[in-house]
């Protein structure tokens, strides 16, 4: 990965903010930045230059992954090894200085310590804290070329265990054993560990958009198999709908007018578009067949080292979607009592339209 243009692309948004030190405390934006993917750590700026600081679990794992950054360990936790090693190069300049810290993702307790830590060093009258959101995760929203290429393996990965999963499916297997046939299939096939919690939701319970797997037997009716994987730090993500049993007109055209909205929305991806613009031509058409009050979420979301990143597809959302994105797109239509319908591809937005990643098959598959 290209931590070091990375780290140089934050490093001039900083100096065009007029930012003299920042403290970078999200994981994920670490791992992202420099490479480390232990779990303590802080990553610190001060006027050009950058230092990772961590605990002494992790002396060998960072020496080994942090790129463009010197590792300093210590007995005091990082975070106020942190904040005294660059107070004291702060502490150089008669002028106040200017400090970011990621408000999303630094609590009230973290900011009273970095606060007092600094002030052990130079007076409060001499730093302001910047607190800022989503600073790094602008850089993360368009993937450059090694993280397309990691995605594509992480979707593939997944796309490959689903028709032995389809052999789990039986009116008398549990959600919960069908939830564990795939998480086993997925780990043995290579992945780091599952995207998120692994949804497996069948029966009337295929009307909870987010239903975890539970033991009751699936019976008959829908079974929503929602599911992604991590592979090389990178996130999959995927939704397929089934029916167990035969499924009556009703339940077939439910599933039709699903996949007409996904193939819908899909189409209205490209760079240049607007996210909410997808999301609202996908809800039409769910509104032509009288299902669009049964579609209660957004359309889709970014995916990359996290399962939900920027841009978010849904109304109200005025990201224009440009080349190199990678989101989802997920139209469904749960009716309570009755069941739901969920399929979720994810796919890269290109300058000509986008290309699907996903390459499971859609058509409802009848067990």
């Amino acid at each position: 990965m290209k931590y070091l243009a990375r780290l140089k692309s934050l490093q001039t948004c900083f100096e065009r903010d007029r930012i003299d030190a920042a403290f970078i405390t999200h994981l994920v934006n670490i791992r992202y930045l420099c490479g480390f993917t232990g779990s303590s750590g802080v990553l610190a700026f001060c006027r050009g230059v950058w230092d990772f600081f961590t605990d002494g679990r992790y002396t060998e794992q960072a020496r080994k992954q942090v790129n463009g950054a010197t590792v300093r360990v210590d007995a005091l936790p990082p975070l106020a090894h942190a904040a005294r090693s660059i107070g004291t190069k702060l502490k150089r300049s008669r002028a106040a200085a200017r400090i970011l810290i990621e408000r999303d993702y630094m609590t009230l307790g973290m900011q009273a310590r970095l606060t007092s830590e600094l002030e052990c060093v130079i007076p409060r009258s001499r730093f302001r804290m910047i607190q800022t959101t989503g600073t790094v995760e602008r850089l993360r929203i368009r993937k450059d070329q090694e993280e397309i290429d990691q995605i594509r393996k992480a979707v593939d990965l997944a796309s490959s265990i689903f028709s032995a999963v389809l052999n789990k499916i039986k009116p008398q297997a549990t959600e919960n054993a069908v939830a564990a046939k795939l998480e086993y299939l997925a780990r043995s096939c290579g992945a780091e560990k599952m995207s998120f919690d692994t949804i497996v939701a069948s029966g009337v319970r295929s009307a909870l958009p987010h239903a975890r797997p539970t033991l009751l037997k699936i019976g008959r009716g829908f079974v929503v198999l929602d599911y992604g994987v991590i592979l090389g730090g990178y996130c999959s993500d995927m939704t397929r709908t089934v029916y167990v049993g035969r499924a009556d007109k009703r339940m077939r055209d439910l599933h039709s007018a699903v996949l007409e909205a996904q193939l819908a929305g899909i189409a209205a991806v490209r760079s240049g578009v607007e996210a909410q613009q997808v999301d609202s031509v996908a809800r039409g058409v769910l509104r032509k067949h009288k299902l669009d009050r049964y579609f209660t979420h957004s359309l889709g979301h970014g995916v990359g080292i996290e399962i939900h990143e920027s841009p978010r597809l849904a109304k109200g959302e005025t990201t224009t979607l440009e080349a190199g994105m990678v989101v989802t797109i997920e139209p469904g239509a749960y009716i309570p009592g009755k069941g739901g319908v969920r399929i979720e591809d994810m796919v890269l937005v290109t300058d000509s339209g986008c290309e699907v990643l996903t390459p499971t098959p859609k058509e409802l598959v009848i067990l």
